[in-house]
Order: C-alpha cells, then sequence, then structure tokens
C-alpha cells in the first residue's frame, strides 16, 4: 500500500486522533469512576434519589 508523498502527515493524523480517542475514553471512565464514588457515598449519608422516594413523602 502505497500512501504516497503525504504519507507521514496521513499516519501522524492517524495516531493523533487515535490518541484523542484513547484519552476521551480515559476521561469518561475515570468520571464515571468517580460519579459512582460520590453517589455510593450519598446513599451511605441516606440521601435517595427523588425515583425512591414513597407517594406521601414530601421533600
Amino acid at each position: 500500500m502505497s500512501l504516497g508523498q503525504h504519507a507521514d502527515f496521513i499516519i501522524a493524523s492517524y495516531a493523533v486522533t487515535a490518541l484523542v480517542v484513547a484519552a476521551l475514553i480515559g476521561w469518561i471512565a475515570a468520571d464515571y469512576a468517580a460519579q459512582r464514588r460520590v453517589l455510593g457515598d450519598l446513599e451511605q449519608r441516606g440521601v435517595t434519589r427523588r425515583s425512591q422516594r414513597a407517594k406521601g413523602d414530601t421533600p
């Protein structure tokens, strides 16, 4: 496969794109874990979600 005279640019572009996508996936995974920790901490303190309240409860 010949990429022509712009082969270096094409390969570098794909490499940078792959790094950016990998960084975004890592960032999303880290944020997901942090949000799960925060929610777990709130649930341990007794804070519940509005959707889990009984019908007669008031905020």
